[in-house]
């Protein structure tokens, strides 16, 4: 069953964020994600809720996506994101396909 990490970003030092922004992508695809959403436009239809920079990516299952976010090659790129950003991220499990 797919699983999707979402993180709503606050980016507080956007010149070492780009480092990350390179470091990121390769351990996702790694561990069998691919970015459905990496930071676009948003616009909030009801509600209170207006993220700054929003990512959302899918992995084949919860498991996946923990493996990435818990592993050693994602490990120096989430150093620096935790260091260049105020971050909210969760996994949520997904609906099988139909």
């Amino acid at each position: 069953m797919p699983a999707y990490v979402i993180n709503d970003m606050v980016v507080t030092d956007p010149v070492l964020f780009e480092e990350y922004k390179k470091l990121s992508p390769p351990t996702v695809a790694q561990y069998g994600g691919r970015f459905l959403v990496r930071g676009g436009h948003t616009d909030t239809l009801e509600g209170e809720w207006s993220p700054k920079r929003l990512v959302i990516i899918e992995f084949p299952s919860v498991a996946q996506a923990r493996a990435w976010a818990d592993s050693p090659e994602y490990a120096p790129a989430k150093r620096l994101r935790q260091i260049t950003t105020i971050s909210n991220l969760i996994v949520v499990e997904g609906v099988a396909p139909v």
